[in-house]
């Protein structure tokens, strides 16, 4: 690989006698990993659900290294169910760390196309807010997409500047999640644009984006809460540099330790002008000394005490509007969904919060449930992520071997031994999304953007 000369020669000065087995890093296999998706599978239940080695992650219960050379688990049915979110090992290390527990208020300000959000959301396991925001409103689409797959009933996604949304909800949040964009040296090794982008994008425009995010979060965040701040770089200006500056400008925020058993190695302040001991509780993982492509993360904590923050409601809409939706629930589940209903059009979500979202770009507010049609209503794929096979009256339940599967994630239709009307379509247990039976034929409900 041909790395700029800049670069190498920054490299050099920073790893001394290590530079060697750093450039030696780029020679070695690229690594492949996925995290089980826990608010549908455990670890363990995954590793007997497939037929594929899984090695666990050091940093990251959930994590797991596969053989990316001969294994496509975009490709398996499971994937469709949500039982797992493709990600680089390194990366998981950053929801990995943050401690979240179910009720917390969370917040990611450069999420997509989603994995620290997942992440964060398994933790709230449905409790709670987790608020996925992205700048880009095309890789939005996908951040959608993983959000809704895996299942997560609590999600608002938005795309906005993370200056907006500190002006509407400054000290609501008590976890700020910030991979912030970074000049992608931890990249290099598994893609050679990222090397292509560095010459563009260099660390002084990285600093700029990173500086005014992290002073978005600072004003996001409640006292006692804590922001959890990653880069897949090495360059110190955007890690200990950054976070050093951070913390001159903010002494209400402290470091904080977290658990590099992992293969963490200390943050250096000898690489940064006026590097403070502090900084050492920062954490880097190296390419050449664990199995990643390498990150940068370090937990900030926000003195003072947290003022406690009762959810805010909204009132569940009219009654007389929802009859069809209250028929459907009745007809098809064994479940009962009857607050915080909010009705936009003819679309039907639950929310978590009622926040206040107006002038904002919004794409998802809490769990799209369905639609209310003229005397009928139609659920929806999201809706569907978030159940359990016993949740639903009728299901259908497809072996992988069933060539019928395939037919359903193609979007065909197909004759069923099955009563007429709504079913939830599975895979070994695992809900898929709907389809409406017909006189013996399955009318398939599978959302056509999902279908490979």
């Amino acid at each position: 690989m041909n790395l700029p000369q800049e670069y190498t020669d920054k490299m050099k000065k920073l790893l001394g006698s290590e530079y060697e087995d750093y450039i030696r890093s780029f020679n070695e296999e690229r690594l492949y990993g996925l995290r089980a998706n826990t608010l549908k599978i455990t670890p363990d239940e995954l590793k007997e659900a497939v037929d594929w080695k899984l090695e666990p992650v050091p940093w990251c219960r959930e994590g797991f290294y596969y053989d990316g050379e001969n294994v496509r688990p975009a490709k398996h049915p499971f994937y469709n169910c949500g039982l797992f979110y493709i990600q680089e090992p390194s990366a998981m290390s950053t929801g990995a760390l943050l401690p979240v527990k179910p009720g917390d208020r969370v917040i990611d300000l450069c999420a997509a196309p989603g994995g620290k959000s997942t992440q964060a959301a398994a933790k709230l396991k449905g409790e709670g807010i987790i608020v996925s925001n992205d700048i880009s409103a095309s890789r939005c689409m996908a951040l959608l997409k993983n959000i809704e797959v895996s299942g997560v009933p609590n999600a608002v996604i938005t795309n906005e500047e993370p200056a907006r949304l500190a002006e509407r909800f400054e000290g609501f949040f008590n976890r700020v999640i910030v991979d912030a964009p970074c000049s992608g040296e931890g990249m290099f090794r598994k893609d050679e644009a990222a090397v292509r982008s560095w010459e563009t994008h260099k660390t002084e425009f990285c600093c700029g984006l990173q500086r005014e995010i992290l002073k978005a979060a600072a004003k996001l965040l409640c006292n006692d809460g804590i922001i959890a701040y990653s880069t897949c770089t090495f360059a110190p200006e955007e890690d200990e540099g950054m976070i050093q500056e951070f913390l001159n400008e903010n002494p209400d925020f402290e470091l904080m330790d977290f658990d590099k058993s992992g293969g963490f190695i200390d943050g250096r302040p000898d690489w940064v002008e006026n590097g403070s001991e502090e900084l050492k509780k920062c954490g880097r993982l190296m390419p050449y000394k664990v199995k990643g492509e390498g990150h940068f993360f370090c937990l900030l904590h926000k003195k003072g005490e947290e003022v406690k923050i009762e959810p805010p409601r909204d009132k569940t809409a009219s009654p007389k509007l929802l009859n069809d939706y209250f028929e459907f629930m009745k007809n098809n589940m064994n479940i009962e969904i009857n607050e915080n209903l909010v009705l936009h059009k003819e679309s039907l979500f639950t929310v978590p919060y009622c926040l206040d979202l107006r002038g904002l770009r919004v794409k998802r507010s809490g769990l799209y449930l369905g639609d209310c049609k003229k005397n009928r209503f139609e659920p929806s794929q999201a809706f569907a992520m978030t159940l359990k096979k016993e949740d639903a009256k009728v299901s259908i339940d497809f072996d992988l071997e069933d060539e019928n599967l395939e037919r359903y994630l193609r979007g065909e239709s197909f004759a069923v031994d099955c009563r007429d009307g709504w079913a939830l379509v599975c895979c070994k247990g695992y809900p898929l999304g709907w389809g409406k039976v017909q006189k013996g034929r399955l009318k398939n409900k599978y959302l056509p953007s999902w279908m490979s």
